[in-house]
C-alpha cells in the first residue's frame, strides 16, 4: 500500500490538469487510478483525525470536550465545518475512523481492508450492512469478493449476509425499516410542490416497478431531450414525438397515478393489475413454515410472516430447477381470487371487516381464511375476506386468525392478547348484508 506522500507525489507528477484532454486513453486511466489512490490515502488520514476529534469530544467530557469547548453543537458539526463536507460525510469519517481502532474481529478485518486500498465508501457500506452480528468468516468472504463492486452492491450483499447469519432478527429489522418510512412535502420559493420519501423494500418495489413501467422502452423507446441528440434513424414515430425528459415522464406519471387513485370509486376492489412485487422463497421453507424469503430485485430478506401475507394476497408461482441450476418448469399461479370474486367480496364486506376500520374496498387486500399451504385451502369467495393493509399485516404478523361459521365471520385473538381466545364477531360494512343476515335469522327462528 502506497503512503500518502507517495500517492500525492504521483498525482503532482501528472502536471497541469488542463493537459488531460491531450492524454491517450491509457494515460487518462492511469491518471484516474492515481487520483483514486490519493483519495483513499487522504480518506484514511481524514477518518483517523475525525475519530480522534470524536474521542476528544466525548459526551462524558461535557463542556471541556474539544467540540463543545470550540462552540460546536456536535462532533459531526465540528468536522463538517473544518472539512467542508456534508453532515453525512462527516458522520461517515467519524464512524469509519472509530472502527479502525476497534478490537472487534469484524472491525479488524474491515480496518485491514481499508489499509489495503478499499475505499471509505465500501468500508462504510460493509460496516452499515453487517452490523454487529456477523462472524469474521462471513466478513472475509465479502471482502474477497468486493473488487469491482460498488458500495451500493456491497451494502446489499452485507445486509443479505447479516440476515442469513442472524435469521431470527429478520422480522425485527423488517419492523425497524417499516418504522423509518416517511414522506415529506413542501412548497419551494419558485412555487413548485416538492417532496421526498423513504420506503422499505417491499413498498419501495411497488413504486420502483411502476416507475420502470413508465420509462420502459416498450412505451415508446429511448427519449431524447435535445433535437441534436436524436438519431438519424429513430426506431418509431413516438420516440421522435416524445420531447419530455425521463424526470418529466415520471413526474407526469406520478400525478396520473395519484389522480386515478383519488378519483377511483371507493367501492371498486383493486388488486389484479398492480405493479408486481415478487417474493422468492424455497419449497422447503414453505413446508417448514419457518425461515425467510427475498424480494426480487431489491434482494431484501423478509420474514416468513411477510411471505405468508404475499401468498395470501397474490398467490404463488412454482419454479422448478434441476441439479445444474437450470429452470425446468414454471407452474401456474395458485390461489388468486378472480376479478368477479373480488367484486363479490367488495359488495359483501363493504370494505375492511376489521372492527372499527373504515377503509373502503379500494384500500383492501383479499385475505384467505384457509391458507393454501398450511390448510390446503381453496380459493372460494366464502373463504376470502377484505382487510386493509394495516389489519392484514396485523393478522399475519401478530398471530390473529379469522374463522367462518357459514355466513358469519369471527376473529380469534392470539393467546398473548386473550388466553381464552374468545371469538370476536366481524360485521359487514354494507348495511344491506346486515339486513339480509337479520332476515335469515328470523326465518330460522320461525321455522
Amino acid at each position: 500500500m502506497e503512503t500518502l506522500e507517495e500517492t500525492a507525489a504521483a498525482v503532482v507528477s501528472l502536471g497541469d490538469p488542463a493537459k488531460l484532454p491531450s492524454y491517450s486513453d491509457d494515460e487518462l486511466l492511469e491518471a484516474v487510478a492515481r487520483g483514486a489512490a490519493l483519495k483513499r490515502c487522504s480518506d484514511q488520514f481524514s477518518a483517523r483525525t475525525a475519530a480522534e476529534v470524536a474521542r476528544r469530544s466525548a459526551f462524558s467530557l461535557a463542556d471541556t470536550g474539544l467540540a463543545r469547548a470550540g462552540g460546536y453543537v456536535s462532533t459531526e458539526h465540528m468536522v463538517q465545518v473544518l472539512t467542508g463536507v456534508s453532515r453525512l460525510e462527516a458522520s461517515k469519517l467519524i464512524k469509519v475512523g472509530t472502527l479502525l481502532t476497534s478490537p472487534e474481529p469484524v472491525a479488524v478485518l474491515l480496518a485491514q481492508a481499508f489499509d489495503d486500498g478499499m475505499s471509505i465508501d465500501s468500508v462504510d457500506a460493509l460496516r452499515r450492512g453487517l452490523g454487529d452480528a456477523v462472524a469474521p468468516v462471513e466478513c472475509t468472504e465479502l471482502i474477497l469478493t468486493a473488487a469491482r463492486r460498488t458500495p451500493e452492491q456491497l451494502f446489499r450483499d452485507a445486509r443479505h449476509t447479516r440476515d442469513l447469519f442472524d435469521e431470527e432478527k429478520i422480522a425485527v429489522h423488517e419492523k425497524e425499516r417499516s418504522d423509518l418510512r416517511s414522506v415529506r412535502a413542501w412548497w419551494d420559493a419558485e412555487g413548485m410542490y416538492c417532496g421526498s420519501w423513504r420506503l422499505p423494500a417491499e413498498e419501495g418495489s411497488i413504486l420502483a416497478t411502476a416507475f420502470d413501467a413508465m420509462l420502459s422502452p416498450s412505451r415508446g423507446g429511448p427519449r431524447f431531450v435535445a433535437p441534436t441528440e436524436k438519431p438519424a434513424e429513430a426506431p418509431t414515430l413516438s420516440v421522435l414525438d416524445e420531447e419530455r425528459s425521463s424526470e418529466q415522464i415520471l413526474a407526469d406519471g406520478l400525478v396520473d397515478v395519484i389522480r386515478l387513485g383519488v378519483d377511483a370509486d371507493p367501492g371498486t376492489m383493486f388488486g389484479r393489475r398492480r405493479p408486481a412485487v415478487r417474493v422468492m422463497v424455497t419449497d422447503s421453507i414453505l413446508h417448514a413454515r419457518a425461515g425467510h424469503g427475498v424480494i426480487e430485485g431489491a434482494n431484501q430478506a423478509i420474514s416468513f410472516a411477510a411471505v405468508e401475507r404475499h401468498l395470501c394476497d397474490t398467490g404463488a408461482i412454482s419454479v422448478g430447477f434441476d441439479d445444474d441450476g437450470q429452470c425446468v418448469n414454471v407452474g401456474r399461479n395458485q390461489r388468486l381470487f378472480t376479478e368477479k370474486q373480488r367484486i363479490g367480496m367488495a359488495v359483501r364486506d363493504g370494505g375492511c371487516i376489521a372492527d372499527g376500520c373504515d377503509r373502503p374496498p379500494s384500500y383492501c387486500e383479499a385475505h384467505h381464511i384457509n391458507q393454501w399451504l398450511r390448510d390446503d385451502g381453496k380459493t372460494d369467495i366464502a373463504d376470502g375476506v377484505l382487510l386493509c393493509r394495516r389489519h392484514h399485516l396485523l393478522l399475519h404478523n401478530a398471530g390473529w386468525q379469522i374463522v367462518r361459521d357459514r355466513g358469519d365471520y369471527f376473529v380469534r385473538p392470539p393467546t398473548s392478547v386473550d388466553p381464552s381466545q374468545k371469538l370476536i364477531a366481524l360485521r359487514s360494512r354494507n348495511p344491506i348484508m346486515e339486513e339480509l343476515k337479520e332476515a335469515r335469522k328470523q326465518r330460522v327462528a320461525a321455522a
